[in-house]
C-alpha cells in the first residue's frame, strides 16, 4: 500500500467546505473554498494526486456524500470524531476559530496522528442508521411529552383541550416508533438475519439490542477488539488518579452512544436473572460491596463482549 505523505484538511458545512491542501514548497497551506455539491467536489477532486488523504470531522451528514466522491474516485479517505479535533487545537493552544484555520488544524491531526481509512457503509446499513437516529429523536420526544402530562396531572390543573393533545401526541409518538421497530427488524432480518438470530441467544440481548449493535458496529466489522466497541458505546472504564494524593473513583467514560447505554443497562438487568455468567457476576460483585448500579454497569460491559464474540464468530450463545 503507498504510504501517505500529504494530508489535505476539509472543513465542511451544509453548503461549502474548505480545504487546506500542504504546499511543501512554502511550508504551510493552500486554502480554497468549494460548493457542497457534485461541482464543487470535481473542482476539488482535480487538484488532489494519488495518494492524498483527505482528512474531514464527520459532521452530521454533511460529510458523506463528498467523503462517498473522493472514494470512488480511488482517494484515500479518513473520517474522524470532531471532538478528538477540539481535543487535539486545545491542546496546541489555537484559539482563532475560523473555517479556513479549521481545514488546516485537520490537515495538521491527519499528519500526526495518521487517522485509519475510512470505507462506506452499505446502503441497508446507512438506512439502518437514519432509522436508529429517528427512533432516537421519537423515543426521547415521547419521553418529554409522557413527562409533560403528568406534570399537569399532578399540578391538580388539566386543560381538558391541552389534555388531549398530549394523548393524541403521545399516541402518535407511539405508533410511529412501533413502525420504525418493525422496518429496522425487517432490515435486520433482510441482511443480517444469521447474525441477528445469533445475537439474540444471548440471554438478556433482545431483538431491540441486538438490532441497535449491529447498526452501531456496522455488522461487526466496524471494531477489532471488544475494548473498541466498550469505549464507542462509552461502558469504558475510567480512572482518576494523580500523583499519590489524588484517587478519584473508577467511573465509566460517557464518550459514547447513550441511547445504547441506556438498552444495555435494561438488559443487564434482565440478563442477571437469566445469564448466568452476568448473574455470577452481579452477585460476586455485590458481596465484594458494589453497589446495585455499578454491578450493573459492569453486568452490561460483560453483555457488550459476549455479543462482540458472538458477533465475530459462527457460534450461538452456550452456558456452561
Amino acid at each position: 500500500m503507498m504510504e501517505t505523505k500529504i494530508y489535505v484538511g476539509i472543513d465542511i458545512s451544509k453548503n461549502s467546505f474548505n480545504a487546506s491542501i500542504p504546499e511543501e514548497s512554502k511550508g504551510g497551506y493552500k486554502h480554497l473554498k468549494f460548493s457542497n455539491d457534485q461541482d464543487g467536489f470535481s473542482k476539488f477532486v482535480a487538484l488532489l494526486e494519488v495518494g492524498n488523504n483527505c482528512v474531514m470531522e464527520a459532521s452530521g451528514v454533511y460529510y458523506l456524500q463528498l467523503a462517498i466522491f473522493l472514494h470512488e474516485q480511488k482517494m484515500i479517505v479518513s473520517v474522524v470524531n470532531p471532538l478528538t479535533i477540539k481535543r487535539f487545537s486545545q491542546m496546541r493552544l489555537i484559539r482563532a476559530k475560523t473555517d479556513k484555520k479549521d481545514a488546516s488544524i485537520i490537515a495538521e491531526y491527519g499528519k500526526v496522528e495518521k487517522p485509519v481509512r475510512w470505507e462506506p457503509r452499505s446502503i441497508h446499513m446507512l438506512q439502518m442508521q437514519q432509522l436508529h437516529a429517528l427512533q432516537g429523536s421519537f423515543t426521547k420526544q415521547l419521553t418529554r411529552l409522557k413527562n409533560q402530562k403528568e406534570a399537569f396531572v399532578n399540578s391538580g390543573i388539566v386543560n381538558e383541550i391541552g389534555n388531549i393533545i398530549l394523548d393524541t401526541e403521545i399516541k402518535h409518538n407511539e405508533e410511529q416508533l412501533k413502525k420504525l421497530d418493525e422496518e429496522l427488524i425487517k432490515i435486520t432480518k433482510e441482511n443480517h438475519a444469521d447474525l441477528f438470530d445469533r445475537l439474540t441467544t444471548i440471554k438478556g440481548i433482545g431483538q431491540k439490542a441486538a438490532m441497535c449493535l449491529i447498526v452501531i458496529s456496522d455488522g461487526f466489522n466496524r471494531f477489532e477488539n471488544s475494548k473498541q466497541l466498550c469505549a464507542y458505546v462509552g461502558l469504558s472504564p475510567r480512572i482518576f488518579e494523580s500523583g499519590s494524593s489524588v484517587k478519584g473513583k473508577a467511573k465509566i467514560c460517557k464518550m459514547g452512544m447513550s441511547r445504547m447505554r441506556q438498552l444495555l443497562y435494561l438488559c443487564s438487568m434482565s440478563a442477571i436473572r437469566i445469564n448466568k455468567t452476568c448473574k455470577e457476576m452481579y452477585e460476586r460483585l455485590k458481596a465484594n460491596g458494589k453497589n446495585g448500579k455499578l454491578a450493573l454497569i459492569a453486568v452490561a460491559n460483560k453483555l457488550l463482549k459476549q455479543a462482540f464474540v458472538i458477533g465475530n464468530s459462527d457460534m450461538v450463545y452456550t452456558e456452561f
